[in-house]
């Protein structure tokens, strides 16, 4: 039951609404003015208050102050006459939620009361479910006020108490290594070793005994035997990241160690037995690279008993300014600094597309927060390809007369260049192993930066 605070120097305008509000199932407590209100808000925890304006031993701004002060949770609705509306105004401006002309439809007023009710309940539920992250994960960084997000964490919960195999499906840096991470805390394994590997990032020569080690003399620099990331995870959580990065040829042997939880170590003719659980992540399309006969089916399957999809950033733009100000907050800290985003600049925020999402995002708010002139963060603290954003719904256009295989070799010329030709920050840019990027830039003669002039593009 909620608790709602009339404030009004009127006895009669107090019992008309409290009448009017018990018959809805609140519980109403009343005040007949600001000392009797501030008093009320020092015994009482109340979920709204609606006060006059103005009454004889103050106004409405103080009863505002006072709850800010008191009950910081609560919201407040203005309740005035006509001539009272520029000072209605001016509460909004501090802080208080709506204002509301005497003498209009009081089903009105009830329905706007009801809304903030409702939107107070949907606040403290999203605080109690980032709470319930921050307890159960010791991850502070998973931000959840969208629909889209809560209902990846209400699966997040009910996986990770089981040692099922999940895939984590969404585009690059929408955080699936966080989402893993979260799943390993929450379960049965919470004790044991958390290992990742990107699959992408490491040559594909090396993978094999990156993940299941080898023994001495395997091959030319093997000069001792090395443990291998299975073994390394035993009675915890293997992490395979880009798993659409591994060769088929190695996709089958990880299979097999899915099926009978057996490894093989490189050059050893002895099996081991490994207790881990595996969860898998990837940008790309796997059912595609299964009819491309690419990616095996038979794994994808082993791999696919959970799956989740994790949002683009552009689809769960209510979870944008929670986000930003978490980076602001976590990179300002470190420089002695207190930031905040002005209205502007958050606009601008919400109009960009985040075409890298939620680490595309935490870049630029780090850049923020070290060049930001001062503490209000304004639009023109933003990176300039920000600040000037993009319309909601608008796809940027696109080239006249290019094929799709020639837009991909503009897009590796264009954030190679923006990248200085460096091919690890290329690859992270684009969500892509440095063997994948070599075998791009080979394809399309990119292989060297220019000295003078530019490479030929695609």
């Amino acid at each position: 039951m909620t608790t709602i605070l009339i404030v009004d120097d009127e006895p009669s305008a107090r019992t008309t609404m409290a009448l009017l509000l018990r018959k809805h199932g609140h519980r109403v407590v009343q005040a007949d003015g600001v000392t009797a209100a501030v008093k009320t808000l020092m015994q009482e925890v109340v979920d709204l208050v609606v006060t006059d304006l103005r009454m004889p031993d103050g106004s409405g701004l103080d009863v505002l102050r006072a709850v800010k002060s008191h009950c910081p949770d609560a919201d407040v609705i203005l309740h005035t006459a006509y001539a009272g509306w520029e000072s209605a105004k001016e509460a909004i401006q501090l802080g208080a939620l709506d204002y509301f002309e005497k003498g209009r439809d009081p089903d009105e007023l009830l329905h706007r009361m009801d809304k903030a009710l409702e939107e107070k309940a949907l606040r403290r539920e999203n605080e109690n479910l980032r709470q319930q992250v921050r307890e159960r994960y010791g991850l502070p960084g998973i931000i959840a006020d969208s629909a889209e997000m809560r209902r990846v964490l209400d699966l997040v919960v009910q996986v990770a108490p089981t040692d099922a195999t999940v895939l984590i499906r969404g585009e690059s840096g929408t955080g699936k290594e966080l989402i893993a991470k979260a799943i390993h805390h929450a379960g049965p394994r919470a004790r044991g070793p958390f290992v990742a590997v990107n699959c992408g990032a490491v040559p594909e020569t090396l993978l094999e005994s990156e993940l299941f080690g080898h023994v001495k003399g395997a091959f030319t620099g093997a000069t001792g035997a090395k443990k291998g990331l299975f073994e390394e995870a035993h009675q915890g959580t293997l992490f395979l990241d880009e798993i659409g990065e591994m060769t088929p040829g190695l996709q089958v042997k990880v299979l097999r160690t899915l099926q009978n939880g057996e490894i093989r170590p490189v050059g050893s003719t002895q099996a081991d037995t490994v207790d881990v659980r595996v969860l898998a992540a990837t940008h790309r399309d796997l059912e595609q690279m299964m009819h491309q006969g690419t990616f095996r089916e038979d794994l994808f399957y082993r791999l696919n008993v959970i799956a989740l999809m994790l949002p683009p950033l552009r689809d769960r733009r209510e979870d944008i300014p929670a986000l930003a100000q978490h980076f602001l907050d976590r990179h300002g800290s470190k420089l002695g600094r207190q930031l905040r985003l002005s209205s502007g600049a958050l606009d601008r925020l919400l109009a960009y597309p985040w075409p890298g999402n939620v680490r595309e995002l935490e870049n630029a708010m780090e850049r923020t927060a070290i060049l930001s002139r001062g503490e209000t963060v304004e639009p023109d603290d933003l990176q300039p390809h920000v600040a000037a954003g993009t319309s909601l719904g608008r796809a940027p256009a696109l080239p006249p007369q290019q094929t799709l295989t020639e837009l991909e070799g503009t897009h590796i010329l264009q954030t190679l260049e923006r990248c200085g030709w460096n091919h690890s920050r290329t690859a992270e840019a684009l969500g892509i192993g440095r063997t994948t990027l070599w075998r791009k830039l080979k394809e399309y003669g990119l292989e060297r930066a220019p000295l003078a002039s530019p490479p030929r593009r695609p």
